[in-house]
């Protein structure tokens, strides 16, 4: 094993602190990496606060992780040393059910191994995340990063960025469809750019007037202020998709109202409170409101790649280390564009 390093929460009450844990030896399949750049994700938050009520504490957040190989098994083909990849939200599955099998592993029926708060497949080993400054994963979930991008701009893909590829992509957004996204933040911002680079027409809906600059430098085409009713009104039956970033509560049926007959509304939030939708409002119309969580392994390669091709990042503000309690509180009142990145040398140092 390998000491080392790390921010952990101990308690829901606590702010995240300097830890030290202890990383496995590196076995037959396994890449060590050295942590460059781990982005801050709300779920870090959530997690580290015990707000989904299953931390297990201490808990080492960050699931958006850049770095570079240190070490290889004697089995890894796909790997060496030198070589930049990413980690994303899972380092492990069954690998045997259906859904593994057909590369979603997200979706596994036995359960993955999320890359913090989870338990890898041994089911007693916790795992600890990428505010560390190293990190031993199986070759399986490592992810090769084009190095002609920033990359402390390319860590949020592996949350935010595969987030908002996978529902765009598996309903086949492209060129000739009218998308409008939900919420300007961490996940909105990247589906912007996304669902632009495929070709789509894109309109921002948010409830900040502030955003319109932002939205059309993101390359949104059209804004539209969802405190306007006169105009939310005249967006009626209006788009083929929309992707709902927000995870406030707030009223599905008046997004509803905007689809297009067969139009989908993909849910990436999740708001506190349980949402009420109106049969009606799906019926009329052939509306389907659906949910996605990330993209399996496989497709966040494809991620990755399409972003490197298309030169799209994520916007971000770098940190250091011991600014991540700041960075979290920001995040909750939503003062960051669009995306807290820490700078895992600062906790090297």
């Amino acid at each position: 094993m390998t000491n080392v390093k790390a921010y952990a929460a101990a308690a829901a009450d606590a702010p995240l602190a300097p830890f030290r844990l202890d990383r496995r030896t590196v076995e037959t399949d396994d890449v060590e990496i050295e942590i460059l750049y781990c982005g801050v994700c709300h779920s870090d938050i959530h997690t580290a606060r015990n707000e989904w009520q299953n931390t297990m504490y201490p808990v080492v957040p960050g699931h958006e992780i850049v770095g570079r190989v240190t070490g290889a098994g004697s089995g890894v083909t796909r790997f060496k040393t030198g070589d930049v990849v990413g980690v994303g939200c899972f380092v492990d599955s069954c690998r045997t059910c259906s859904n593994c099998r057909d590369g979603l592993e997200q979706y596994c029926e036995n359960g993955h191994s999320q890359t913090y708060n989870s338990y890898l497949q041994d089911r007693k080993t916790i795992t600890y995340g990428g505010y560390s400054t190293h990190i031993v994963v199986t070759q399986d979930f490592v992810l090769k990063v084009s190095e002609n991008l920033p990359l402390q701009n390319v860590a949020p893909l592996l949350c935010a960025g595969i987030t908002t590829y996978s529902p765009l992509r598996h309903w086949g957004v492209g060129a000739g469809h009218r998308v409008a996204v939900v919420g300007l933040g961490g996940l909105g911002h990247m589906a912007v750019k996304l669902a632009v680079a495929m070709g789509a027409e894109v309109t921002m809906l948010s409830r900040s007037a502030g955003k319109k600059d932002d939205a059309e430098r993101l390359g949104a085409h059209h804004f539209a202020l969802t405190t306007d009713q006169e105009g939310v009104k005249k967006l009626g039956n209006q788009f083929d998709f929309i992707i709902d970033t927000v995870s406030a509560e707030h009223d599905y049926n008046v997004y509803l109202s905007m689809l297009k007959t067969n139009g989908v509304m993909v849910l990436l939030g999740v708001p506190p409170v349980p949402a009420d939708v109106a049969a009606a409002n799906l019926i009329f119309g052939r509306k389907s409101l659906v949910g996605s969580l990330v993209g399996g392994i496989r497709e966040t390669q494809e991620m990755l790649d399409f972003c490197a091709e298309h030169n799209i990042v994520s916007d971000v503000e770098v940190i250091p280390m011991d600014r991540i309690n700041e960075a979290f509180e920001r995040t909750i009142e939503g003062d960051v564009r669009y995306r807290f990145v820490i700078d895992m040398k600062t906790l090297k140092d």
